[in-house]
């Protein structure tokens, strides 16, 4: 390898390192902490979660829903989650009259409302932001989706630099020399830890992009099925007329109607329009896959709750399976347990990265100005 060209790439890596330093380090500690958001918000919050009886029969949501409206001022529900899982809670998702969002936890069984919480106040809506923005909006969106990329390119730089020149000195680059001074154990644990995370930690970046440029986001949707811009899910409402009512259980039957349509196991989501124009979406997820976020969709009636149109997973675009793929393996829950582990691992270990990093260059540097 040409000694000016390691030199130069050395300088990339390192320079670029320590201007997102700070960033790669809140975004990592903090992805950390949502790999394992169910399980440690269950910890927290378990009547978010698991109600104490299993009953016989499960009462209609709309009963809950009433309830909200009058004991809690909700007067306009963003979406519901029901579960397959018969110990879970349904939770709904509301906003009350004075414009703040509430998480409601539903026991089901008996349609009481067993736990609430404002959605700003919620431990991991706050890290989740902090995950994806800084907490800074659009600006820290941006700043994050830069340090991303930059991340990227320290990740292939990196990869450059720990190449071995010789096959014999491949075992030196695969080992931490434990018993060495903390100059050298820190060199090997930036480097060979570097290595053995380099896949996962390149595949995390990647798909991270996808919620910070549109255009990574439209790219996806190029490669794989030629169309430039992301097709939009929204399906228009049909017209308002004054013969039409809502049904008394008008959100069970929403969730009866999807799970005819689509009669596996899984798990339902409500997401009511935000507009004056759009449907109802619903999703359903379907839990009898191992690989998770492989849901169908369904369009209702704003109105009326009559099913308008409907989507079976079989029927997506290979831009549209890979947009949901996306999710269970940016957050290492795309196998489970085991790939969890591995991306709340290397997400530690790139937390960790900038600070043996700045340790490299500035340790000698210290030395320097002792020694004059």
């Amino acid at each position: 390898m040409n000694k000016r060209i390691k030199k130069s790439i050395g300088k990339i890596h390192l320079w670029l390192g320590l201007a997102s330093g700070l960033i790669v380090f809140i975004v990592a500690l903090s992805g950390s902490i949502l790999v394992f958001e169910e399980e440690i918000d269950t910890f927290i919050h378990p009547e978010f979660y698991k109600v104490e009886t299993v009953g016989k029969f499960k009462k209609p949501i709309d009963y809950s829903i009433n309830t909200l409206k009058k004991e809690y001022a909700i007067d306009t529900i963003n979406r519901i989650y029901t579960f397959n899982d018969p110990e879970r809670t349904v939770l709904v998702m509301g906003k009350n009259t004075k414009g703040k969002t509430f998480f409601f936890a539903v026991n089901p069984y008996t349609g009481k409302i067993v736990g609430s919480m404002e959605q700003k106040r919620h431990f991991f809506s706050i890290v989740n932001k902090l995950h994806r923005s800084l907490l800074l909006g659009k600006t820290g969106k941006f700043i994050t989706g830069c340090s991303c990329l930059i991340f990227i390119i320290i990740l292939l730089s990196g990869l450059f630099l720990w190449w071995p020149k010789k096959l014999k000195n491949l075992k030196q680059r695969l080992t931490i020399k434990w018993n060495a001074s903390f100059k050298r154990v820190n060199w090997d644990f930036h480097s060979v830890l570097g290595f053995y995370s380099f896949l996962f930690l390149f595949i995390i970046a990647l798909t991270g992009l996808t919620w910070s440029f549109k255009w990574f986001e439209n790219s996806l949707y190029y490669l794989t099925d030629g169309i430039a811009v992301k097709p939009s899910i929204k399906v228009t409402n049909p017209p308002k007329t004054e013969s039409l009512s809502q049904k008394t259980f008008f959100y069970q039957s929403i969730i009866d109607q999807t799970n005819e349509i689509y009669p596996y196991q899984g798990n339902v989501q409500i997401r009511m329009p935000n507009d004056t124009v759009s449907s109802i979406l619903v999703t359903k997820e379907n839990t009898e896959k191992r690989i998770p976020n492989q849901s169908s969709i369904a369009y209702f009636d704003r109105y009326t709750a009559k099913n308008i149109q409907t989507k079976p997973y079989e029927t997506f675009t290979k831009g549209d399976k890979l947009r949901r793929i996306i999710y269970p393996v940016h957050t290492g829950n795309i196998y489970g347990l085991p790939t969890k582990i591995i991306a709340f691992l290397v997400c530690l270990f790139a937390a960790s990265a900038p600070i043996t990093g700045f340790l490299i260059w500035w340790r000698p540097k210290k030395k320097k100005k002792i020694l004059h």
